[in-house]
């Protein structure tokens, strides 16, 4: 059966994540390895590697790492888009000590080089994180985008020239409020179904390998990430129940990213699960 989770604090000590995800109620947990927004990351000591994983298997829970929101492999500005890179590496490395299974990852704004060279350039730095391979036992998933601002990501084409594009073991991370954001309608049963046919197109069905599991506060195709609570937004409860009933998405793990504090999480949580009882 897939499990449920969301995206948790790591704040003072990576170990910390765990029991963070344990509070909530999750069944699988995200979170950041490093701060979000820049700078050096802090080494994880072996101390610390030891008691995140021995948590997460006294617990159960599968773990997922989400790269820095900096990351811009289309950018013309070679320090960053070298540093994405490099960066990139460095969480698949981290990952790997933790024992985490997926690090993923946005891929960045088209806007300073236009879609088809942004696609070019992604496609080449992406190779790059694999031209010295660690031994990685983490994987990397590729997330898709909103499409605001040219983001790249947003269409399912661009995800499968990427990913082709590259001999390596690369996934895919689907967020809801991003597909309905970029345009897929995924609030019925039928919608499911279309938006489904339309990645086969590009990709197989079993290169999704984790679900975002998110409300929208905008509407269909306005191109905006705006999360909200499960239930309170445009997708509404019957999206997330006919996702759970749907073969694809109902077997990969779900992980929140719904906004608000402590006892919101836990509700979407709850929601979540009470919508998964009710299809057994």
């Amino acid at each position: 059966m897939m499990k449920i989770g969301a995206h948790v604090s790591a704040a003072g000590s990576l170990d910390l994540a765990p029991d963070n995800a344990r509070s909530l109620g999750c069944e699988v947990f995200q979170f950041f390895s490093r701060s979000p927004r820049g700078g050096a990351s802090k080494p994880i000591t072996q101390e610390i590697a030891d008691k995140f994983k021995e948590k997460t298997k006294e617990y159960g829970m599968e773990s997922y790492i989400h790269a820095p929101y900096y990351i811009n492999f289309a950018s013309t500005n070679n320090r960053i888009s070298f540093g994405s890179v490099a960066a990139i590496r460095e969480e698949l490395e981290r990952g790997t000590v933790l024992g985490v299974k997926y690090v993923m990852t946005h891929l960045g704004s088209a806007k300073d080089l236009g879609s088809e060279e942004a696609i070019k350039q992604t496609i080449e730095r992406v190779k790059a994180i694999y031209e010295k391979p660690g031994k990685w036992t983490t994987k990397l998933l590729l997330e898709n985008s909103a499409g605001a601002g040219g983001i790249v990501g947003a269409k399912f084409e661009e995800l499968g020239k990427i990913i082709n594009a590259i001999d390596e073991e690369i996934g895919v991370c689907l967020d809801t409020c991003h597909l309905f954001a970029s345009g897929y309608d995924i609030r019925t049963k039928e919608g499911i179904n279309v938006t489904l046919k339309e990645f086969k197109k590009h990709l197989p069905l079993e290169k999704i390998k984790l679900l975002h599991a998110n409300d929208s506060k905008f509407d269909l195709a306005e191109h905006k990430d705006r999360h909200d609570d499960i239930g309170n937004g445009k997708l509404g409860l019957d999206t997330f129940k006919n996702m759970l009933d749907d073969k694809t998405f109902g077997k990969n793990n779900w992980i929140l990213e719904t906004p608000g504090e402590e006892t919101r999480q836990k509700k979407d949580i709850e929601t979540l699960k009470q919508l998964r009882h009710e299809l057994i």
